[in-house]
């Protein structure tokens, strides 16, 4: 840790590959519900041309009109990660545009979520890089601190620590510890082999509705 304005942790480990592999063949929506379909951020947009995103999260925590964490932070950055951002959802100053997302595209960044505000919309929907907000605005930011790397931080109500898996489609983003990652990949992809059997027998006419009785049956009103 350092004395300065912004308080510095060594970043986690890395995920293994073959953790992130697996997960890039898996939909956000498949492993939310495999994780009781109660986390997750809410109120983030993702930006850029649509692309999968999976990576190791190294956390950033600033002001809401303020990047100089930000700046400092990519030198915590590896091949694989996500930069994840708690900007406290600050939507007056933009805290990273085109020029900070090109940048870390440059270095192997695997995408950048920031709950605040971005800016440069039009140069990042041109790319695949991923990058999700929370809102959009031309102001620039300030330059002053304070902030801090690698700490727990909160991105639309989800709790992301440093090291967790983030993954992020056009649904939205999800974020859990790699100690679980195997057991949800494992019923995420039980639930993706039964659900394009659900498809094949709505194709073949075949598909069974007697669930839905069940389901009326249960209701209280």
């Amino acid at each position: 840790m350092s004395g300065s304005s912004i308080q510095k942790h060594p970043s986690a480990p890395q995920v293994d590959p073959k953790i992130i592999a697996a997960l890039m063949d898996l939909p956000v929506a498949l492993l939310s519900d495999n994780m009781h379909r109660n986390t997750g951020s809410v109120g983030l947009t993702p930006y850029h041309k649509p692309h999968h995103m999976v990576g190791t999260a190294v956390t950033v925590k600033t002001r809401g009109d303020d990047n100089l964490a930000i700046l400092r932070a990519f030198e915590f950055c590896r091949p694989g990660d996500v930069m994840v951002i708690d900007a406290d959802g600050g939507l007056k100053n933009a805290v990273v545009g085109g020029i900070l997302s090109f940048y870390g595209a440059t270095i192997g960044l695997n995408g950048m979520v920031i709950d605040g505000s971005i800016r440069d919309v039009a140069e990042i929907a041109a790319r695949t890089f991923p990058v999700y907000a929370r809102g959009v605005n031309h102001r620039g930011p300030y330059k002053d601190g304070p902030g801090a790397i690698n700490v727990p931080v909160s991105i639309g109500g989800m709790v992301v620590n440093p090291g967790d898996i983030i993954v992020g489609d056009q649904d939205g983003l999800l974020a859990f510890p790699p100690a679980i990652a195997e057991e949800v990949i494992k019923k995420a992809q039980a639930q993706h082999a039964k659900e394009d059997a659900t498809m094949q027998a709505m194709r073949d006419g075949t598909w069974d509705r007697s669930f839905i009785d069940a389901l009326e049956a249960r209701c209280m009103n």
